[in-house]
């Protein structure tokens, strides 16, 4: 399904309200003047509220899905609705805000 573009500066959260950020956006290909994220990386999670349960927080958070036809440095590149997971308690990540002027597929 095509989808925006992920970016540096777009918004992820988890679904405890944590806020989650790319550990290695790819800074040779930018949209609206943010690196570009691809799939490889993994994502950074803060602020999780999971806590005090038996489970785990959420604190880092990997995508299983990203673009098939668009490419950054021979990786994948991040949609707005890329599938994710979080490590820990395998709840997915939401791309609440991103750029909207690229699209990938």
């Amino acid at each position: 399904m095509p989808g925006f573009l992920v970016h540096l500066g777009a918004t992820a959260m988890c679904a405890h309200a944590g806020t989650a950020q790319p550990t290695a956006p790819f800074a040779r290909v930018r949209v609206s003047g943010q690196p570009v994220t691809t799939q490889p990386p993994t994502w950074v999670v803060a602020g999780c509220a999971l806590t005090g349960t038996s489970s785990p927080p959420c604190i880092t958070a990997m995508f299983v899905t990203a673009a098939l036809r668009v490419r950054a440095g021979g990786s994948p590149v991040l949609l707005q609705d890329s599938a994710s997971v979080c490590v820990a308690p395998g709840t997915p990540l939401q791309i609440l805000v991103t750029q909207t002027r690229a699209r990938g597929q």
